[in-house]
């Protein structure tokens, strides 16, 4: 019995101690939470859209929907985190420019069209471009101008939905294609989101790139020590610069997803705040904000995460203005969680409480 006292002990001992540990506790939260509070919330239906296709409704499949938004941005975002040692801002604004320049090369400078005036392939590439110039900028200003990362974003954060109001003269440009809402909606026959598959995807893709790449190593090496890593032949300014790269290619995924949804683009409301929750995912993933080693798997199970409990909050009616005060509290245990001061104070609880029970 005292034997399997102590497996038991080590096995959760062990497992508080992996990263993914934080995430999974939050879930398991949330979702004990709902389960209380309303069973009906895990109820998933198969209904019908407006052309007649069947799909799934249900909270679980606005979380699968919406997360998914979430997990592609999240994968940029913790490059970027680790790499540089702080945040970029400016991605929902960035997701509005790239959004524009879609709609942009979609319409070719109408205000509506019932057909692509390029390609679609097209439309994204030029968005993915434009997109990783942005990142570029926010790169070069970050790592070889020496500027916070916050602070240097905050130009784009602040001029960012203007640049994309003058990409299409300040009109609302409307794509009346259908396919056009596949990448936002659904796959005519198939019930689940398009995006969660798009999602699928970047992961599969950055997965491969961790594994026959030394990026996570690099990335990981810049963030702990920059001074090391160019002793050891690296370069950690263009580290830097890719991860903020990499992070506009996922902003141009996440544009293509949003213009899609409504076929059009509202500037000033277009993925308003998303980079919040970008942020946040990335701090849920027990991923350390001021750079180093991270996570991406932990990142992504965060964004899913963050997207629950935005739910959560819609589905027991809390007001949009009220969405980030909840969240800011999330933001507030989990930076004092991932404190030094207080994972010291913890681990010698922790040492004291198993000396306790040796003795």
């Amino acid at each position: 019995m005292q034997n399997n006292k102590k497996s038991a002990g080590a096995f959760f001992s062990g497992l508080v101690k992996q990263q993914i540990f934080i995430p999974l506790a939050a879930l398991l939260i949330l979702a004990l939470f709902n389960l209380i509070m309303d069973p009906s919330f895990f109820k998933i239906t198969l209904g019908y859209n407006s052309v007649g296709d069947p799909v799934l409704n249900g909270y679980l499949v606005t979380i699968l929907d919406y997360g998914s938004e979430l997990a592609i941005l999240a994968i940029g975002m913790t490059l970027v985190t680790a790499a540089s040692g702080g945040q970029d801002i400016s991605v929902g604004a960035t997701i509005a420019i790239a959004g524009s320049v879609i709609l942009r090369m979609l319409c070719g400078g109408q205000t509506t069209t019932d057909h692509y005036c390029v390609p679609l392939i097209v439309a994204f590439l030029v968005a993915v471009v434009a997109s990783m110039a942005f990142g570029a900028f926010n790169g070069v200003l970050v790592a070889y101008f020496r500027i916070q990362p916050m602070i240097a974003t905050l130009i784009l954060f602040t001029a960012g939905r203007s640049i994309a109001a003058w990409i299409n003269n300040n009109e609302l440009p409307i794509v009346n294609v259908n396919s056009f809402g596949y990448f936002g909606g659904y796959i005519p026959g198939v019930p689940i989101p398009t995006p969660f598959f798009i999602a699928v995807l970047c992961v599969v893709v950055i997965a491969l790139v961790m594994k026959f790449t030394n990026l996570k190593l690099y990335t990981q090496a810049v963030g702990i020590n920059e001074s090391s890593s160019r002793l050891n032949g690296l370069n950690p300014e263009f580290i830097k610069l890719i991860s903020f790269v990499i992070l506009g290619i996922c902003v141009a995924v996440v544009g293509l997803i949003k213009v899609s949804r409504l076929s059009t683009i509202n500037y000033s409301v277009i993925a308003k705040d998303i980079e919040m929750d970008a942020i946040l995912a990335v701090a849920l993933g027990g991923n350390a904000l001021g750079g180093g080693k991270f996570n991406i798997w932990a990142s992504i199970l965060g964004a899913y995460v963050i997207q629950f409990l935005t739910t959560t909050l819609y589905k027991f009616e809390v007001q949009s203005d009220a969405l980030p005060a909840y969240k800011a509290v999330v933001v507030i245990v989990l930076v004092v969680l991932s404190a030094p001061v207080v994972r010291e104070k913890l681990a010698g609880l922790g040492k004291k409480m198993k000396s306790k029970e040796v003795a």
